[in-house]
């Protein structure tokens, strides 16, 4: 069985185990489950109560603990942010972070062979996309690759490397190693599982489902996330479009989305007025896991924010560390800064009157901050180092390895 998938720009349909539309655009999974209300959800754990929105059942293993994440209310941050505040606590998850939800989904879809011919997953990725798809791999009998850039934090590289993946890190473009990975692991037998891949996005869509079946039967005002690659983003577009089409709620909260002020593009885009997102040269930024300077969606998350009557906006490192610590010494919640933007730019849009005290919003929290000093001891020279050339090379040699 192969997963059609469609083009949210052009409109183009395919079967190809791909992740790019022929007009560059990013693809994802052509869904019409018909008409579908808050009944059809079921007994079944976290994310996959909503069986009926997806197109794979619950599998065993770790991929069954995906989703499900709370969502706190009625705290004290509404005064921090000026509005009514609802944080989804994404840190919940085995991994600490949303990329779960993606990571379960694309292993439970491999392993269904609803993937094409899968003899191996394989993510890029600098952090918490890299510790969950390796974290789910080890719970199934597919061996996982993963790429790094060659800076990344050695406690970072520890982190990953407990679950035992194939560690590669690679010198050279981040953005074109990306795209690398997706034309040439097909062709190895290796599904990588990036960032804003069909199988991915299909699954981050549940953080949205989960948000509207929490306030059903109305819907929240907005939710407001962080933005990286605009793979969650998309996910989160996705599932209200579904919701709506599906009759299962009357309009679609407007969606607002979050960068670091160091490293905008979306933000960038969406405040000259353009249709498309480009790169930018990016700094530093306390925020480094979503200082994404070319990312991969980033039209697509564009689209979804005008879409919905939301916005793009991007706030500095000191409205980034005022959240986190309110959001710490407030209400006991401890998230990394990248997730700390999204309760920032909630204070920024309720500063620019694009949000009002009297809105009901959903602010999602993606990771923790329990990570940040973690170290299993696994010394980070346990990985290969390469250089963009040699990627499909390697990928060549790694294929033939675990035949």
């Amino acid at each position: 069985m192969s997963l059609q998938r469609i083009c949210y720009d052009c409109g183009a349909r395919t079967t190809a185990p791909v992740a790019r539309c022929d007009c560059g655009e990013p693809l994802w999974l052509d869904t019409d489950y018909g008409p579908f209300d808050w009944s059809d959800t079921t007994d079944e754990p976290g994310m996959w109560r909503f069986e009926a929105l997806l197109p794979v059942s619950r599998p065993a293993g770790l991929a069954a603990a995906a989703g499900g994440t709370p969502l706190l209310s009625e705290t004290p941050l509404d005064t921090f942010a000026g509005t009514n505040v609802h944080l989804k606590l994404e840190g919940e998850h085995p991994t600490g972070s949303f990329k779960d939800r993606g990571s379960a989904l694309g292993l439970a879809a491999a392993e269904a062979g609803l993937a094409g011919d899968v003899d191996a997953v394989g993510t890029v990725s600098h952090g918490n996309m890299a510790m969950s798809t390796a974290a789910y791999a080890a719970s199934t009998d597919l061996p996982c690759v993963v790429f790094v850039p060659d800076d990344i934090p050695p406690e970072r590289l520890d982190v990953i490397a407990q679950f035992d993946p194939t560690v590669v890190r690679v010198a050279g473009d981040y953005g074109r190693l990306y795209e690398q990975t997706l034309e040439q692991g097909p062709d190895q037998g290796v599904v990588f599982l990036n960032s804003d891949v069909p199988l991915r996005v299909e699954g981050q869509k549940t953080t949205a489902l989960e948000i509207c079946a929490s306030f059903a039967p109305d819907v929240p005002d907005a939710l407001v996330m962080p933005v990286s690659s605009g793979g969650h983003a998309s996910g989160a577009w996705k599932a209200l479009r579904e919701l709506e089409d599906a009759g299962a709620i009357d309009e679609i909260p407007a969606l607002y989305f979050v960068q670091a002020a160091a490293c905008s593009p979306i933000a960038d885009a969406y405040d000259a007025g353009k249709d498309e997102v480009t790169r930018v040269t990016g700094g530093d930024t306390i925020a480094y896991s979503i200082a994404n300077a070319d990312p991969p969606s980033g039209t697509r998350a564009l689209r979804a924010a005008r879409d919905t009557g939301g916005a793009v906006v991007a706030v500095d490192d000191d409205a980034i560390r005022a959240a986190r610590r309110a959001l710490a010494v407030e209400a006991g919640v401890t998230v990394e800064p990248a997730s700390a933007t999204a309760l920032a730019g909630t204070k920024q849009l309720v500063g620019r009157g694009l949000l009002d005290s009297s809105d009901e919003v959903a602010v999602v929290l993606t990771g923790t901050g329990l990570k940040e000093a973690s170290s299993t001891g696994t010394p980070a020279s346990a990985s290969d180092d390469i250089q963009l050339a040699s990627v499909e090379e390697y990928l060549t040699e790694f294929a033939g390895a675990i035949e």
